[in-house]
């Protein structure tokens, strides 16, 4: 793979997290005016629109049966959940924090591959893996004054993506990407009509909202276009790591928008866990295997939004 081609897919990724973790700012200032589940309607309304036009732009609609597969059932199930409990810990906590945590699912895929899939895992990878789950815990801080409940609902919205990403992996080829991206869309606007209530009614939006969430769900678009434009450029090994840069704009975005600043344990768990996430590509890159499990660790560390 010619190196130029290998840069060119890291800015793709680059590009793609940049439109990830901005869409996640957006969702999380809406919460303040809103629910969550209002944001992830109107969202969810913007983004199936955008992807069943994509959709049937591309032609990837002409099977709608195919959407009844068992496992595209698994892996929209797993989607919808994630985003809920995403979505809810977004709104409660630091944006920084809840990005720290959902960057290890990357461990949490290899973990599953190994337990569920049957996929070889040597000892230095289960290493990085229980080290990598070590950072996670010093991000959370169980039994300490900064620990909230909120922090349990990112680490379910982790085990929920593993489940997405897992069951992705053994979806048929012959299934469009679109098209499990338009299920998983409707998905969205269905779990959001059906909380809405639940989580307090609807609250008027102003013409800003309903822009910023449209932006939104142009942005999440955008992010997971050019993911798949970055996978389809360079080498996998190469390209990977340049995910965590979502971790940095995070950090800028929750500084910017919010006011937040990262405490030590947020830090020092966060270099904890990356590293580890960084040291299982690179004994990935050795064992050189094609369809890795981080190869399909998800678009951006956490649920898509469509």
């Amino acid at each position: 793979m010619p190196v130029s081609h290998n840069f060119r897919g890291a800015l793709f990724m680059m590009v793609s997290m940049v439109g990830f973790s901005t869409n996640d700012a957006i969702a999380k200032f809406c919460s303040e005016s809103m629910n969550m589940a209002q944001v992830m309607l109107v969202r969810g309304v913007f983004a199936a629109i955008l992807v069943v036009l994509l959709a049937w732009h591309r032609g990837a609609l002409a099977s709608p049966q195919l959407m009844l597969h068992p496992l595209v059932a698994l892996r929209v199930v797993a989607e919808a959940a994630a985003s809920v409990t995403f979505l809810v810990a977004l709104a409660n906590l630091p944006l920084s924090n809840v990005s720290a945590i959902l960057q290890s699912l990357s461990l949490a895929v290899t973990m599953g591959a190994a337990l569920v899939l049957n996929e070889h895992v040597g000892w230095r990878r289960w290493l990085a893996i229980a080290i990598g789950f070590g950072g996670v815990l010093i991000v959370v801080r169980p039994g300490s004054d900064g620990f909230s409940l909120y922090s349990l609902m990112a680490l379910a919205c982790v085990a929920f993506c593993a489940v997405r990403d897992l069951a992705t992996r053994r979806i048929p080829e012959q299934v469009p990407s679109l098209m499990v991206s338009t299920a998983t869309a409707f998905a969205m606007v269905t779990m959001g009509a059906l909380l809405l209530q639940p989580m307090g009614g609807w609250t008027p939006m102003t013409g800003t909202s309903t822009g910023l969430l449209a932006l939104g769900a142009v942005l999440v678009v955008i992010g997971y276009q050019f993911i798949i434009m970055s996978m389809r450029t360079g080498d996998i090994s190469f390209i990977a790591p340049f995910r965590y840069t979502s971790l940095i704009w995070s950090i800028f975005l929750g500084f910017a928008v919010f006011s937040e600043r990262p405490d030590m344990p947020m830090i020092l768990g966060s270099i904890i866990i990356v590293g580890s996430g960084l040291y299982t590509l690179y004994r990935e890159r050795l064992a050189a295997r094609p369809r890795s499990a981080l190869k399909n660790a998800g678009p951006a560390f956490e649920p898509e939004g469509i």
